[in-house]
């Protein structure tokens, strides 16, 4: 293999694929970053057996790459990702001699690193399905900012750290739920999907893809399978292995009754939670108490070592009613940070509970916080 390329192309397709590479993998050729070299394209992958990415540079432009000679070869991530990143010339020439030894160089630099064997490197399959789904980018991107955060980081119960996927027709359906809380958007698909699917996707694995994604434009497919999950976007194909396991259905976790709404701008809310919230402590939970009286709300917390703290605000309600209830300051807050809107609205059903929160400015999203006793 040999070849000289821009080091700006190369640098940007490392970037992407050591996202899948594992320092801590127990198999020592998963460090490496598989290069193939093609007269038509340069293909990088690299997999931790968890996620694989992969993605290829057209060799249609001379002037941004020159294949001399093809071939194959797995070269050590975390090396040659930093060697290309601090190399300062404009191109770079990567020649394999021997079979295992790899020569990186320039003008006036000149690398040489020991290759790995490709004879160990799993067979790592890519396929795609005939029956994808087609979702635009800014739409994927905003619907997992609005469940990941929900998702649980216990590994005891796997199901829970991973968003749940329902397609049913041009509806899908995304969950995610730490038992505490929960997290709920609806989107309407373009194009009805082929086939039924109710899937898991691990959130760490979906907020990796979304972070490679630079840009808002485009549209993701996505190719789904029995036991693993690909995301198609032009050069670029990420590959997710799916959660075993039965995922609850939180459509029952959802108050079909209401006593109360209050309504009220979400960043002033926002503002009297986190100020609250400075003399909760984690042992606490971050526990802060709201009281509504008339048209004022007093939010309160108090530390037996700390002190305590109440503020009040105007608000508007749509029952001469009042509430007593108690919730995790945190929790809250994530939920109010995902709407990214001016007003929010608080559905009441009683004291112990779940706070529904939803807006007119973005009804396709439902966020649920569960109360916590006090007493």
């Amino acid at each position: 293999m040999k070849l000289t390329i821009k080091k700006e192309l190369l640098q940007d397709a490392l970037n992407k694929v050591s996202k899948a590479i594992s320092t801590k993998n127990l198999i020592p050729v998963l460090a490496g970053v598989r290069f193939e070299l093609t007269k038509k394209k340069l293909i990088l992958t690299a997999s931790d057996n968890d996620i694989t990415i992969q993605t290829f540079i057209a060799c249609d432009n001379s002037e941004d790459i020159d294949v001399k000679e093809e071939g194959s070869i797995l070269i050590q991530g975390k090396y040659i990702l930093d060697i290309v990143r601090k190399i300062p010339d404009k191109y770079i020439n990567i020649e394999v001699i021997d079979e295992l030894k790899i020569l990186i160089y320039t003008e006036n630099i000149e690398f040489n690193l020991n290759g790995i064997s490709e004879s160990e490197y799993p067979n790592i399959e890519l396929n795609e399905s005939k029956n994808y789904i087609k979702l635009p980018i800014e739409e994927l991107k905003k619907l997992v900012s609005e469940t990941a955060f929900a998702t649980s980081v216990d590994e005891t119960k796997p199901v829970f750290t991973g968003i749940n996927f329902k397609i049913s027709g041009n509806v899908m359906e995304c969950s995610a739920t730490d038992s505490y809380r929960l997290a709920r958007k609806l989107i309407t698909l373009e194009q009805p999907a082929e086939e039924s699917y109710n899937i898991v996707i691990p959130s760490r694995n979906i907020l990796e893809f979304t972070k490679i994604l630079t840009s808002d434009e485009g549209i993701v497919e996505l190719h789904i399978f029995n036991n693993k999950i690909l995301f198609k976007h032009e050069n670029l194909l990420f590959q997710s292995r799916l959660i075993n396991g039965t995922y609850p259905n939180t459509t029952n976790l959802l108050p079909n009754t209401r006593e109360m709404i209050i309504k009220l701008k979400l960043q002033d809310f926002y503002d009297v939670i986190d100020r609250a919230s400075i003399l909760t402590s984690d042992k606490d939970k971050n526990i802060v108490t709201l009281e509504t009286e008339g048209n004022l709300l007093k939010l309160k917390s108090s530390s037996l070592e700390i002190g305590k703290v109440e503020e009040k605000m105007v608000i508007e309600k749509d029952k001469e009613m009042d509430i007593k209830i108690s919730f995790s300051a945190k929790y809250m807050m994530d939920a109010l940070r995902s709407f990214g809107t001016e007003n929010i609205d608080l559905y009441f059903v009683g004291e112990i509970k779940p706070i529904v929160l939803k807006t007119k400015e973005n009804e396709s999203l439902t966020q649920l916080v569960l109360p916590i006793r006090t007493y």
